[in-house]
């Protein structure tokens, strides 16, 4: 088999930007945004939280952002007397459902590079805003839902025996209500609201030419692929920011995105290649197993997506992994597009740093992993989110005339 490359560059690309984004202190920007639709309206965070990281997701590209917003949600649940285990689980899973949601995302932007070329039964060639249409509505609602569930599950602080007899001890109460977290009344310099305004930009740029092909630049009678134009972009808004934004670019290789996605070029590289390999080497066994049971059963392509994701812990690595063998042993375009949404499987076990950092910020104890391990705060809100996405994706698909 081969590494898929113009995945791993893209990724690259992605990275690039997100991270110089994060260093120039354009993150920090948008995440007092949130900041100040949460505590204006606190009785309901455990709504606002979740679409706040889903949304945070969507324009930065990384559901890592929701590391800084833990603390504020916290801080805001337990302020108001909220379970804070309701709207920090739904929240980490719904930074994580945006990914997919994302133009700037490594996950959606591996979708593109892989499809791009493909058509659907109605004849529309798949590109970027053609699975943005599925995945955006269809998490949106994925996210509504898990956190209509999050409002109800758990006992009310004033009702849960174990949180009363924790805060009955005065000084483990103080700890539990602790000094408010916030980045309320901070003054931001222009370079780090420009090098915001330079990221979404180029967002905005990548989305409007997957919009219209007309737009890209023509090479012997053939547009510009979506892959080469997302990196160029993204390359761009990374230079921009070091140029004119005052970021130190020593500082861009230290920040947990960068660091995040050098995790994820290894696992794509690696993993797609060995698993590419293995498939390529059995495709006309995997053909005759797998075509009629997906035919009959298109839902095990969602399965078997979901699954993927948490053993490499990467929607990123999974779409690159399963859709090109999707694609091979005969899976409707149409169906690959509308269930997308179930490449994220990692909250099924708590190993997501992610997950990781919601229970070390819950100083109440209320988001948890239970005696079993696979039965914690989690695991619930994220079947809830991403079985909802992938049945109303799917419906789309049937709404737009691909299935």
């Amino acid at each position: 088999g081969k590494p898929p490359v113009d995945v791993i560059l893209t990724i690259i690309a992605v990275v690039a930007a997100g991270s110089t984004l994060q260093a120039s202190g354009g993150l920090d920007c948008m995440l007092q945004i949130a900041e100040k639709i949460l505590r204006k309206r606190p009785k309901v965070v455990t709504f606002l939280a979740p679409l706040c990281t889903f949304t945070l997701t969507i324009l930065c590209g990384t559901g890592h952002t929701v590391y800084t917003l833990l603390p504020i949600i916290y801080d805001v649940a337990i302020k108001t007397g909220i379970r804070p285990e309701r709207p920090m689980a739904a929240s980490t899973i719904a930074a994580q459902m945006g990914i997919i949601c994302s133009p700037a995302s490594v996950a959606l932007v591996s979708a593109v590079a892989i499809l791009d070329g493909h058509t659907l039964p109605n004849g529309q060639a798949v590109n970027l805003l053609t699975i943005l249409s599925v995945t955006i509505p269809a998490g949106f609602i994925g996210v509504f839902a898990e956190a209509t569930y999050s409002v109800f599950r758990g006992k009310d602080l004033d009702k849960d025996p174990e949180f009363q007899k924790l805060i009955s001890d005065p000084e483990q109460k103080e700890y539990v209500y602790g000094d408010s977290t916030t980045l309320l009344g901070k003054k931001f310099a222009k370079s780090q609201w420009a090098a915001l305004w330079i990221f979404l930009g180029c967002v905005a740029i990548v989305a409007v030419f997957g919009a219209t092909k007309s737009l890209r630049p023509v090479f012997g009678g053939k547009a510009m692929s979506m892959t080469l134009i997302i990196q160029m972009m993204m390359l761009t808004a990374g230079a921009l920011m070091v140029i004119f934004c005052r970021t130190r670019a020593a500082d861009v290789g230290k920040s947990s995105v960068f660091r995040a996605g050098a995790i994820a070029i290894a696992a794509v590289y690696g993993v797609a290649w060995m698993s590419d390999s293995l498939f390529q080497a059995h495709l006309p066994e995997l053909k005759q197993a797998l075509t009629g049971a997906v035919t009959s059963y298109p839902w095990l392509y969602a399965v078997v997506l979901l699954v993927v994701s948490k053993f490499v812990n990467s929607q990123a690595a999974a779409v690159a992994i399963i859709l090109p063998v999707a694609v091979q042993v005969g899976v409707p375009t149409g169906i690959a597009v509308s269930m997308i949404s179930a490449c994220y499987g990692y909250y099924i076990l708590p190993t997501y740093p992610s997950d990781l950092a919601a229970l070390q910020f819950d100083r109440s104890g209320t988001t948890h992993i239970g005696k079993f391990v696979i039965n914690h705060s989690f695991i619930i809100p994220g079947l809830i989110g991403v079985i909802t996405a992938t049945v109303v994706g799917t419906c789309l698909g049937y709404l737009y005339g691909w299935l």
